[in-house]
C-alpha cells in the first residue's frame, strides 16, 4: 500500500523531497552525513554503469531510425544537414553563454576537487584514438569518442545493409528500449541518491551550493532564447527567405506543449498539426522531417550539453584550452544526436563529453547528482528550442522542396 502510494507521486516531487531531506539532514546532523555516503556512492556507480552502453546503443539506434536513406533522398539529406548545422551552433551557444555567465566558477560539488588535465594529447593521437582497436575494450574503459565513432559506423552500416540489416536494426531499437527502461529503474532511486549526495555536499560546503544552480538556470534561459530568437530566426530569414513573425505566431502551441511535457516525442503530434495547418508545410515533408527531428533535432539538448560541460569544467578548475573547446563542441553535438527524446536523458550523455576532455566518471556523476534535483524545470526550458528547431527546419526544407503553401504561412487568420 505504501509502496504503490510512493510510486503514484511524480518522480520530480520525490526528488525534491529527497533534496529537502538531504539539506535538513546536513544542517541538523552534519557529523552523521558520512553514514549515508554509501547510498550516494551506489547511485553514482549505477549512473556510471549505464553511460557507455547508452552512448553506443542509442546513437546507433537513432541512426537506424532514420529509415531507408534512398527513400529519404534529397529531402532527408537537406533536413539532416540543417539539423546538424543548428545542433553545432546550439553547442556553441551553450558554451558561449557559460563562458559569459560563468555558472560553475566556485560551484561546490561536495567531494569534487579541482581537476587538472593530464599530459596534453596531440591532435594526431586524439584523431587516431577515435577509431577503437577493440570495441569491447572501449566499452570497458568508457572511451566515449571511440564509442561514438563505433556507434555511428554501426548505425550507417545497418542502414546500408538494407533488408539484411533490418533484424539488427530491430535489435538495436529493442536494446535501446531496454536500456531506457534500466535508466527508468535507476531514476526511481534518484530521491535516495539525491538525499545522500546533497547531504554530503551541504555538510562539506554549506547552503551556498544552491546559489550556482540559480546561475545555471539563468544561463539555460539565456541560451534557449538566443537559439530560438536569433539562430532560428536567421535560418528562416536567410535560408527560407520567409518572415519570422508568422512562424513564431503559429509555433506557440507546439512550444507550449514542449515546455509542459519536456519531451520532443510528446510534442510531435502537435508539431505535425502546426506544420500542416498553420505553417502550410506539405504532408510529405512534415511526415518525414518531423519524426526525423524528434530523433536528431536536439538544439535544446545540444545547447544544454555545451553549457553544462562548461559548468563542470569551470567547477573542477579544468584549464580551458582551444583543444578543450573544440572537443566539447564536437562531442557535444554528436552526443546530442544520440540523446533519447525523453526528460533528463541529456544528463546521461554528459559523460560522453566530459570523458573526452579528461573528467573522471566519478566527477561526472557528481555533476549529475548536483543538477538532477533541479533538472525538471531546466529540461522543460531546453525542450522548447528543440521543438522550435524542428519546426524551423521543416519549414525551410518545405520551402526548398516547393512543398509549402506560403499564403497559409503568411495568413494572419488562425
Amino acid at each position: 500500500m505504501l509502496l504503490s502510494a510512493w510510486f503514484r507521486i511524480p518522480l520530480w516531487k520525490r526528488v525534491l523531497a529527497g533534496l529537502a531531506l538531504g539539506l535538513a539532514f546536513a544542517l541538523v546532523l552534519p557529523d552523521a552525513t558520512p553514514s549515508v555516503a554509501l547510498i550516494g556512492d551506489l547511485f553514482v556507480r549505477a549512473i556510471r554503469m549505464l553511460v557507455a552502453p547508452i552512448v553506443l546503443v542509442t546513437i546507433a539506434a537513432g541512426i537506424t531510425a532514420l529509415g531507408d536513406p534512398k527513400r529519404l533522398g534529397s529531402l532527408g539529406g537537406r533536413a539532416i544537414a540543417l539539423f546538424a548545422g543548428t545542433t553545432f551552433v546550439a553547442v556553441s551557444v551553450g558554451m558561449a553563454v557559460a563562458s559569459v555567465v560563468k555558472p560553475g566558477v566556485g560551484a561546490a560539488l561536495g567531494t569534487a576537487a579541482p581537476h587538472v588535465l593530464g599530459p596534453p594529447v596531440t591532435p594526431y593521437d586524439q584523431l587516431v584514438g577515435i577509431v577503437p582497436l577493440n570495441i569491447v575494450e572501449a566499452l570497458a574503459k568508457g572511451d566515449m569518442l571511440a564509442l561514438i565513432f563505433a556507434a555511428i559506423l554501426i548505425g550507417i552500416a545497418t542502414l546500408l545493409a538494407g533488408e539484411a540489416g533490418k533484424p539488427f536494426a530491430a535489435l538495436l531499437q529493442s536494446l535501446s528500449a531496454v536500456l531506457l527502461r534500466v535508466v527508468g529503474i535507476v531514476m526511481e532511486a534518484t530521491p535516495f541518491g539525491v538525499f545522500a549526495l546533497i547531504a554530503n555536499a551541504v555538510a562539506a560546503n554549506g547552503a551556498a551550493v544552491f546559489v550556482h544552480v540559480g546561475w545555471l538556470a539563468l544561463a539555460v534561459v539565456i541560451g534557449s532564447l538566443v537559439q530560438i530568437v536569433i539562430v532560428h530566426s536567421l535560418v528562416l530569414r536567410l535560408l527560407a527567405r520567409l518572415p519570422v513573425w508568422p512562424f513564431f505566431r503559429s509555433a506557440v502551441d507546439a512550444l507550449v506543449v514542449a515546455f509542459s511535457t519536456a519531451s520532443s516525442s510528446a510534442t510531435l503530434p502537435v508539431a505535425m498539426r502546426v506544420a500542416g495547418d498553420e505553417l502550410g508545410v506539405g504532408r510529405t515533408v512534415y511526415s518525414t522531417v518531423l519524426p526525423l527531428g524528434a530523433s536528431i533535432g536536439k538544439d535544446g539538448t545540444a545547447m544544454y550539453v555545451g553549457l553544462l560541460s562548461m559548468f563542470a569544467l569551470q567547477a573542477f578548475g579544468t584549464p580551458l584550452t582551444p583543444q578543450v573547446y573544440a572537443t566539447v563542441l564536437l562531442t557535444g553535438a554528436l552526443a546530442a544526436f544520440g540523446t533519447a527524446p525523453v526528460p533528463s536523458a541529456s544528463l546521461f550523455m554528459l559523460a560522453a563529453v566530459l570523458s573526452a576532455v579528461g573528467i573522471a566518471p566519478e566527477q561526472t556523476a557528481l555533476v549529475v547528482g548536483f543538477v538532477l534535483p533541479f533538472d525538471r524545470l531546466l529540461d522543460m526550458t531546453r525542450t522548447v528550442p528543440s521543438a522550435s528547431a524542428n519546426l524551423a527546419v521543416v519549414t525551410t526544407v518545405a520551402r526548398w522542396e516547393g512543398e509549402m503553401d506560403e499564403a497559409r504561412y503568411r495568413s494572419p487568420s488562425r
